[in-house]
């Protein structure tokens, strides 16, 4: 066979291989740094797998003064996803993912080694497909498996998972004629181009992954497809050619690309290509409803696409923080010794990448997120909260941005002391545990008294309470101040002020200082829980705060539930439903006109 005519007649435009590797001279950098890459294709949305992968290369790259770049691997047109890459790359941007060249937002391009769309570099697969046919090491096959783009499609998972062995029947493409080629060839018969395997799967080579460690490896037995019958290469040819033009040092790939390994290795020698170090890390994992252990799955789990983290509010630096955690195991202790450290500042290393597949937990990524909100300050969770709710929720927006002063204040309650409160996870928490404090949000969510937090057995308590504190509460005292009229309030109520005495003799009191405490929470927040009632209480101000109280105290004798006449409070007793309503009616038109 006279491989280099051959090679003529395939690729007769195809440029030699050395024009590229002039184009595309060695990068000059520091020793031990490392080149890597994220690859996404425009096939669907970011998926957490690849942002793991992403994450893992960009942080070995950082840490070692390499270079970080993204590649596009657009040569599967058949399943391409109009905008999926510039969602892909708005997502990373989103986490504070940034790398030094490559494919950015709307197509632009940036870098020396490009371009980074691997539809564009056609002409430079040619020039290897086409030395590759010189050397003997690849063979036109007309056969329907190889030409059929379809048939490739649907094998393509099968092949990535086999490592057959070559026999003389496996393709009789492999023995075809030179003039047998050529006369295909002028009947317009279609082609791919194939690998010539001369790979023997009976003997193992040692391999060291960056991840695996050593490992005993079949050598690689199939002739893999590498150039497709439409002219666009496969992804074993195209990131071979791309990885060693972009002169990319470590591969950082899923898992499932391992058993794929002895094929791309026999191509980067066949090409004659110093081989790129590959690190295989592990998939992310949960436990179905069985509590088996399956893969995060694209058709079942909301978490396997990474625009669900953005919608719920998780902060960037909290989820990049989980996310370290799975990969680095050391990462957790890091953490703990530099609690206020920048995350860029951990020496990541990709050695120390698990090799067991990891467990996502949403507990534990709400508790590092926890963790990570409570160490910011009010006006920075206003601004961040802010930002997430303006995409997200537009009507907490207009409440955020019409409260620009009494927002930081209400998020800073329990906020600066050496226990900060730990109740965000993300910024959409931030309504269910403040919106009580926003008017709109607290009329909108407690229409009745079955919203309130409180049983029918303690309204008539609960109604003499919170009419006496409407009484009493003065937003200008302090907090001790505040805090001995309560417990006035709570004696001459019959409820225990000294707890030690409640203890001994609980049937003597109706309660304790804590249950009128709680009656109160009730009437201001609709919840029995909540953040310290004093600073919400001078937060809302006198007016507010008066309004609820007598909010809750009018939906209680609208209830009918509670006798009026045995109500424990400055009233006349003999005073109808009617002036308690009528209170109510006052208060709302106060906090109108005010």
């Amino acid at each position: 066979m006279d491989y280099k005519k051959l090679a003529k007649i395939l690729y007769p435009d195809a440029k030699p291989v050395c024009y590229w590797e002039e184009k595309y001279p060695a990068r000059n950098l520091p020793e031990g740094a490392e080149v890597t890459r994220f690859a996404p294709s425009p096939t669907g949305y970011l998926h957490i797998g690849h942002f793991f992968q992403c994450l893992c290369n960009s942080f070995t790259a950082k840490n070692t003064n390499g270079i970080f770049y993204l590649r596009v691997e657009d040569t599967d047109k058949k399943r391409e996803i109009h905008n999926s890459i510039d969602v892909a790359i708005q997502t990373l941007h989103a986490f504070g993912i940034e790398y030094d060249e490559g494919v950015f937002e709307y197509g632009e391009q940036k870098g020396e080694y490009g371009p980074y769309l691997q539809s564009e570099r056609i002409e430079i697969y040619k020039s290897f497909a086409k030395q590759l046919v010189a050397k003997g090491r690849a063979f036109p096959c007309f056969c329907k498996k190889a030409v059929d783009f379809e048939e490739i499609e649907e094998r393509r998972a099968e092949e990535l998972q086999s490592n057959e062995t070559i026999s003389e029947h496996d393709d009789v493409c492999r023995e075809l004629s030179f003039q047998n080629i050529c006369d295909k060839i002028e009947n317009g018969e279609k082609f791919a181009l194939k690998l010539l395997s001369k790979g023997k799967p009976e003997k193992t080579f040692t391999f060291h992954d960056i991840v695996k460690g050593e490992r005993q490896v079949r050598e690689n037995g199939k002739d893999i497809v590498l150039m497709k019958s439409d002219g666009l290469p496969v992804y074993a040819f195209a990131h071979a050619v791309d990885d060693h033009l972009m002169r990319t040092t470590l591969v950082i790939r899923g898992e499932e690309w391992y058993s794929s390994l002895p094929a791309h290795l026999e191509l980067f020698d066949a090409l004659g290509f110093e081989r790129v170090k590959y690190a295989h890390n592990p998939v992310i994992c949960k436990l179905d409803e069985s509590g088996n252990k399956r893969k995060i799955s694209k058709r079942k789990d909301i978490e396997a696409d990474m625009r669900y983290f953005l919608k719920s509010g998780y902060p960037s630096p909290a989820m990049i923080e989980y996310l370290l955690n799975l990969a680095n195991s050391n990462f957790e202790n890091w953490r703990k010794e530099n609690p206020t450290e920048n995350i860029n500042n951990f020496p990541f290393s990709a050695e120390k990448i698990t090799s067991s597949n990891p467990m996502f937990d949403f507990a534990k990524l709400n508790d590092v997120s926890k963790n990570y909100i409570s160490r910011l300050t009010a006006d920075t969770v206003y601004t961040e909260t802010l930002n997430w709710a303006e995409r997200y929720n537009t009507e907490f927006f207009d409440e955020l941005k019409a409260n620009p002063n009494f927002s930081p204040k209400v998020l800073n309650i329990d906020r600066d002391g050496p226990k900060p409160r730990k109740d965000i996870a993300k910024w959409e928490d931030v309504i269910n545990v403040w919106g009580f404090m926003y008017g709109n949000i607290f009329d909108e969510n407690y229409k009745s008294l079955d919203d309130y937090e409180i049983n029918d057995c303690n309204l008539q308590d609960a109604y003499d309470v919170v009419m006496k504190y409407c009484e009493i509460f003065d937003y200008s005292n302090d907090k001790e101040t505040w805090f001995d009229k309560i417990k006035k309030l709570s004696s001459e109520l019959g409820f225990a002020v000294d707890n030690k005495m409640y203890k001994q003799n609980p049937e003597q009191y109706k309660g304790n200082v804590a249950l009128v405490c709680e009656y109160i929470r009730i009437a201001v927040t609709g919840k029995k829980n909540s953040p310290d009632l004093y600073s919400i209480c001078t937060i809302l101000g006198d007016a507010e705060t008066k309004f609820r109280t007598l909010k809750f105290a009018g939906l209680i004798e609208k209830s009918g539930k509670i006798d009026l006449s045995k109500a424990n409070c400055n009233l006349n007793k003999n005073k109808s439903r009617k002036f308690i309503l009528n209170r109510v009616s006052n208060a709302i038109q106060e906090l109108k006109n005010n």
